[in-house]
């Protein structure tokens, strides 16, 4: 089959779906621009703060990205590239796009805040209690792991550091002319040209002049701008920052799909699906957790009930951003087997091996991307450089994120001490950041990330059925969001429990602990959840 044909029909299929499945899920949902966003009725110019739909989507893209739907695609193709292009466009449209449009859409009706207090409202503050304190731990291994996967490529890449470095004050400066000077279209369209010309240059520029420190400065200096990020009015350093990274991610894909065009590759690996692998398992559940950034991911639903609902400048501008820009994941995670396919099954098996995943997602749509003209090198290096760029985003973003779940857990306790730290932003973050130091510290980043793909898809599963709850007890069908509950509940369990086991048998006893854990706590939420259903004539549902 030819690699082109393929790009085409996966692109005719998500456009199709955002247009018909799109609006239907957005309808269903209620939404509609009769009541004013949050962005609005609590604009702060910290957190909540009205922005145009582009510049929250390229935000949103950006946060929810990362190296997840480049990395999890092409492990996944161990399974076969066929099982991993129906996951990711079955599971895009009508698992991920739902997931992450009904995060927004309910978070747009509890003012933005986040999944755990609406699950609060529609589960009860038990429910939340334990979310927010599985989130939250989750989102500090998020970021102490991108905090050293950072650390690492800046060492073995000063350029990378550079032009990282380089980007983030160009963000600064967009930021302020676009939050003080730009409030015309001609002019944001102006400083948007500007900024991404120079966004690439510094590409350019960071090879030449490389910046070159040890781990440790790395470590801290990284923690240090997340802090900062966290901070700072979102509209001067976070959203700008993402919006024009955004660019960098749009331009690759393009520039990919193109190539491919030029090109014409066949797609030489064969149609065989092997239904177990020596490395991962069996195919079921292992696909479902691996592919998640590009089909459904977790965390996603505290991106879009976290940052991007307080953004947002209307109601509708949900389904551009939210199913939308799940369904340009999805067309990303479609060129990340691509990038792949084109190999030989036993070709693309041990270079997997000897390379890692983004190194062979760089060499191959560098490649490709070279046939446009562009030094091979060049082209590979450019690729590798937005995988860094939106690595950095995510470190970002969780600490923005791990600083609204702890505000929002201690938001609700009376005592003064909790207060100061739900209604401080910099205390707040002053924990996260420190938790995370103390983490790196301890090492045991590397031992618990094994089980971090489980743990996103049980986030997922949790926000679907949230979104479930909050449905039913409106009155409002919800078929459409239960199918993928149920059935992501099933991949999560059965993950979990085969992680638990597998781990117990190799005395991991921790990890075996901690999936056991993990377990109990779906199991849990899913019984308090049918348990507020049953009290929903007693005690009706708080509004949204």
């Amino acid at each position: 089959m030819n690699l082109a044909i393929l790009l085409l029909i996966s692109a005719v299929i998500l456009l199709l779906a955002y247009r018909f499945y799109g609006n239907f899920v957005y309808k269903r949902f209620g939404l509609n621009d009769t009541q004013k966003a949050p962005s609005h009725l609590l604009r702060d110019g910290v957190d909540y703060e009205p922005s145009k739909p582009i510049v929250v989507l390229g935000h949103h893209f950006a946060s929810i990205a990362g190296a997840g739907p480049i990395v999890g695609p092409i492990i996944a193709v161990t399974f076969g590239w066929i099982p991993a292009v129906i996951w990711i466009l079955v599971g895009g449209i009508f698992f991920g796009a739902v997931h992450d449009l009904g995060s927004m859409a309910a978070s747009l009706r509890t003012d933005g805040k986040s999944i755990g207090v609406i699950i609060r409202n529609q589960i009860g503050p038990r429910g939340k209690q334990l979310f927010v304190i599985f989130s939250f731990s989750t989102l500090i291994l998020v970021i102490g792991v991108f905090a050293d996967i950072i650390a690492k490529t800046f060492i073995a890449n000063p350029g990378v550091a550079s032009a990282s470095i380089l980007f983030i004050f160009l963000a600064v400066v967009f930021g302020y002319f676009n939050r003080w000077v730009g409030n015309g279209k001609i002019t944001f369209v102006l400083i948007t040209v500007i900024g991404v010309i120079l966004m690439y240059y510094f590409v350019y520029l960071g090879t030449q002049i490389p910046f070159a420190m040890s781990y440790n400065f790395w470590i801290l200096a990284l923690l240090g701008y997340a802090f900062l990020a966290s901070v700072t009015p979102v509209s001067l350093l976070l959203q700008p920052r993402d919006y024009l990274n955004s660019y960098l991610l749009y331009g690759m894909m393009i520039a990919a799909v193109v190539g491919v065009f030029i090109a014409n590759p066949q797609i030489e690996m064969t149609s065989q699906i092997q239904t177990s692998s020596e490395s991962l398992g069996y195919m079921f559940p292992v696909l479902f957790v691996t592919i998640a950034c590009g089909a459904i991911s977790g965390f996603h639903s505290l991106v879009a009930s976290g940052t991007t609902s307080k953004q947002l400048d209307k109601i509708s501008d949900a389904k551009v951003v939210g199913f939308g820009g799940m369904l340009i994941e999805s067309f990303l995670a479609i060129i990340s087997v691509g990038a792949v396919a084109v190999l030989s099954k036993e070709d693309y098996t041990s270079r997997l091996e000897i390379e890692g995943p983004v190194a062979l997602f760089s060499n191959g749509i560098g490649g490709m991307i070279s046939t446009l003209g562009i030094s091979e090198t060049f082209a590979v290096g450019f690729v590798a450089l937005t995988v860094s760029a939106f690595a950095l985003t995510t470190l970002d973003t969780c600490t923005r994120l791990a600083r609204f779940t702890l505000q929002e857990y201690f938001e609700d306790m009376p005592q003064p001490a909790a207060q100061v730290v739900a209604k401080n932003r910099y205390l707040s973050t002053t924990v996260v950041v420190i938790l995370s130091i103390l983490l790196l510290a301890s090492g045991e980043f590397n031992t618990l990330w094994p089980i971090f793909g489980s743990a996103n898809q049980l986030l997922a599963a949790l926000a679907l059925l949230t979104i479930a709850v909050w449905l039913i007890r409106k009155k409002i069908p919800a078929t459409f969001v239960t199918i993928p509950m149920f059935f992501m509940f099933t991949v999560t369990l059965a993950s979990l429990g085969l992680f638990a086991w597998k781990n117990f048998q190799e005395k991991g006893y921790v990890l075996a602990v901690i999936a056991a854990l993990l377990f109990v706590l779906a199991i849990s939420l899913i019984f308090l959840a049918f348990k507020s259903l049953k009290n929903e004539v007693k005690e009706p549902a708080k509004a949204l």
